[in-house]
């Protein structure tokens, strides 16, 4: 499948098993991709968050006077900015904002520093990794009877000086996926030859593909850590911080006026849905160094990916004041060194937390969706990581513990770190655990 058919609107029954009365919904966020046909489907994507949130489950508004409650952030790449926008337009369309409404606050970052996406140029040792797991990919495949099978079919069509279809062919094996695939997406005027098309080939290539981008996640503490870890390391922050009431959840980089910024501009003292436009390498890097990426196809386009926080309102909330939000403690304290420990947890492991700190934690819980699938952590099956009766919804200090062990602690030191060492783990290292 090249372009996701969305499934319709969850029934009553299915919405009562994926959102248990007993938890109550706190934080979500998006990572979603552009596709070709570009606005009508992001635009039909946002339309879904509105009926899903806003409609069915009432936690959203449906109408807003700011977007302060809301996080938006975008790779520096034009269709991942334009993704956000008309997913939010779905959202929220004119009619859904108030006539005052102010332009929404849309986070980038200079490419030097983006983690929304794995950043090979700007990360020297992930670089190495990458290709020394592209070239593993090469070995394997191109001398293979799959590959010879793949030739028989479009071989013809390659240009010359690379006439033979492999892994690292010109035309790369996965840019000829990339075009199959949008060719696919935009109907019959763009199409190319039958042979390209055929079934047992795309099932070749797809395969392929996939062990070429995203194995390293799979296999590599390291690879994980420098490929998405940062990200990762972001959007649990943002719920650890939705969870101490921090503002750590995104709220002192979006609210705020006049250089308040402990609220947002309507009052809001916390974010309660986040969305970035990012790739379909973000996606299935996510989903690899979770351990749920075992049995999928390359992410259609306009796939996402809904990372919700939960909080189990049987349970008491820890005594003591939240600590103040500090405003000067940002992404940056992740990707470069340049401020002093915060009083919150932010990205301090599991393992380090004091009984107070692992209060603040407890009944809370991250489920997965991906396309709207609900997506099981291999790590949160093992007893007293999970929801009783639901192992999809694990708890949220299990989820930050799996995601610690990946998670850099300065993303561009860490990319200078082992050049030139072996880049396969000596041992097993299983991604999801």
């Amino acid at each position: 499948m090249t372009s996701l058919v969305p499934r319709g609107p969850y029934s009553d029954q299915e919405l009562q098993k994926l959102y248990p009365v007993k938890l109550k919904l706190q934080l979500v966020q998006i990572l979603g991709e552009l596709t070709d046909k570009g606005r009508e489907t992001t635009l039909a994507l946002g339309e879904r968050f509105r009926h899903l949130y806003v409609h069915q489950l009432g936690f959203m508004p449906k109408i807003i006077s700011d977007a302060d409650m809301i996080y938006l952030r975008a790779t520096p790449m034009p269709r991942a900015l334009d993704s956000v926008q008309q997913s939010f337009v779905g959202m929220y369309p004119s009619s859904a904002r108030t006539a005052s409404f102010p332009p929404p606050t849309i986070i980038t970052r200079a490419p030097a520093d983006e983690i929304l996406f794995p950043n090979e140029r700007n990360c020297k040792r992930f670089s190495q990794l990458a290709r020394a797991f592209a070239q593993r990919t090469a070995d394997r495949w191109n001398e293979s009877k799959e590959m010879d099978y793949l030739n028989s079919l479009i071989s013809k069509w390659m240009p010359e000086g690379s006439s033979r279809v492999a892994v690292d062919s010109h035309p790369r094996i996965s840019g000829i996926m990339d075009t199959i695939n949008s060719t696919l997406a935009h109907g019959p005027q763009t199409r190319l030859p039958s042979a390209f098309y055929d079934s047992k080939g795309r099932d070749i290539i797809d395969k392929i593909g996939i062990e070429e981008w995203f194995s390293g996640y799979k296999e590599s503490q390291e690879y994980r850590k420098l490929g998405i870890g940062a990200l990762v390391g972001d959007m649990v922050t943002r719920m650890v911080g939705s969870a101490e009431g921090s503002g750590n959840d995104g709220l002192l980089e979006v609210a705020g006026v006049d250089g308040h910024l402990d609220k947002g501009r309507g009052g809001q003292a916390s974010i309660k849905f986040a969305m970035s436009g990012c790739h379909d390498t973000t996606l299935a890097g996510v989903l690899s160094s979770l351990g749920v990426f075992a049995a999928e196809e390359w992410p259609p386009f306009t796939s996402s990916i809904a990372i919700e926080l939960f909080k189990d309102t049987s349970v008491k909330e820890p005594s003591g004041k939240p600590a103040e939000p500090t405003a000067r403690q940002g992404f940056l304290a992740s990707v470069r060194k340049t401020t002093k420990p915060s009083s919150v947890i932010m990205r301090k492991p599991v393992q380090d937390f004091s009984p107070e700190e692992k209060a603040k934690l407890q009944g809370y819980y991250v489920r997965l969706r991906y396309n709207d699938r609900p997506m099981t952590v291999p790590g949160c099956r093992l007893p007293g990581k999970h929801l009783e009766g639901d192992e999809s919804f694990c708890t949220l200090d299990a989820f930050k513990a799996i995601a610690d062990k990946f998670t850099p602690r300065i993303w561009t030191e860490a990319c200078v770190e082992h050049l030139g060492e072996p880049p396969f783990p000596s041992e097993p290292e299983p991604a999801g655990y």
